[in-house]
């Protein structure tokens, strides 16, 4: 398996070296023959290459098996004539990465206000309310008056479909339970599509218990009772929000891993920002980072039936949370070590 690694801005290459070590210490121990092929974006590519991706980089990454892609500075990317691309919304878009998967549970040794759970938010990443994902050429936002501002939300019934059965898929590997998250009382023609599409798509998953709630509602009752949902499937805003949320309940965002899949590619993303204010003081939490790496190996091994793969990202699923009850990880989540000891203690966990 060839992985392109990118580590982004920020905390990004101290979060990311530790995603790197724990791969290549699955890879002793299952045989996976990885390859890791390290290249840059963001602002260290702005500052080489005059963009921050490049054509180049992204054949790179087409021809490659997997990407991981380190927390990017994409407030600081304002002006894409100037080479200030989003990269997360450059290889989404490029290489049509429709699920963004994000789980959320909770870890022993993790204080935490909401109880125990075990969740994922399914989202649809290429359309919805995001301006740059909506037309061919330019943005749908439009400054209409000097004071008024339209901003245009598209959805489509290819994507609510797909998004639906990505989600029904992943329920009948857990608890077979589906709650739809939209806003159909007021977004009636969208939401209401992608309801219809996401009941259509159940009629071929009959073990699968299905609900709907709408996103305002939903926001209190995944506080409230976080244990009743098993996973949720949502518009891309909607998903953006709920899954930043549902990662902070598990005691940190930090411990939130993240999947984008397509059908071709896939790419392990930290859930979180590039965190400039803390960069370089060996404090940050790597396990957002190192989840994702193990998602992308689960991706890899599921598509290509290689149960090596699966098995390795079940491990280091497993040494993380094992670790984490010991205390073996950052401040943030109740440990005493830095970024590097954490991720040193990680791969001893595995072998």
């Amino acid at each position: 398996m060839k992985i392109v690694v990118l580590p982004g801005d920020g905390i990004g290459p101290e979060t990311m070296a530790v995603a790197v070590d724990v791969l290549q210490a699955v890879d002793r121990r299952f045989g996976l023959g990885l390859q890791l092929d390290h290249d840059i974006a963001g602002h260290d590519s702005l500052k080489r290459h005059g963009a921050t991706v490049t054509p180049a980089l992204l054949e790179k990454v087409r021809a490659a098996d997997g990407l991981m892609l380190g927390p990017m500075s994409t407030y600081d990317f304002k002006d894409e004539a100037k080479g200030e691309i989003n990269p997360s919304m450059y290889f989404r878009k490029k290489l049509d990465l429709y699920a963004n998967i994000r789980p959320a549970r909770t870890y022993k040794g993790v204080p935490v206000r909401l109880g125990e759970f075990d969740l994922v938010v399914v989202r649809e990443n290429t359309e919805g309310f995001y301006a740059d994902r909506n037309i061919e050429s330019g943005g749908s936002e439009m400054l209409i008056t000097p004071d008024v501002v339209v901003s245009l939300r598209r959805i489509t019934r290819l994507c609510c479909e797909r998004i639906a059965r990505s989600a029904f898929e992943l329920a009948m590997t857990r608890k077979k339970h589906v709650t739809i998250v939209h806003k159909a009382n007021v977004l009636k023609m969208g939401d209401g599509m992608f309801i219809g599409e996401c009941h259509k798509v159940a009629k071929e998953f009959p073990e699968v218990r299905v609900d709907d709630v709408i996103v305002d509602a939903m926001m209190a009752h995944v506080v409230r009772a976080p244990d009743r949902y098993d996973v949720v499937v949502t518009t891309n805003m909607f998903g953006d929000i709920l899954s930043d949320l549902t990662a902070e309940m598990s005691g940190s965002l930090g411990l939130g891993g993240s999947l984008n899949a397509g059908r071709d590619h896939a790419m392990g993303q930290a859930a979180h920002g590039s965190a400039p204010d803390i960069a370089g003081q060996d404090i940050a939490n790597p396990a957002s980072q190192v989840l994702s790496a193990a998602m992308l190996l689960n991706w890899y091994g599921q598509r290509k039936g290689k149960q090596a793969f699966v098995q390795a990202a079940s491990a280091i699923e497993q040494a993380l949370a094992d670790a984490v009850a010991a205390r073996e990880c950052t401040k943030d989540v109740g440990g005493t070590l830095g970024t590097r000891e954490t991720g040193a203690a990680w791969v001893k966990r595995l072998g």
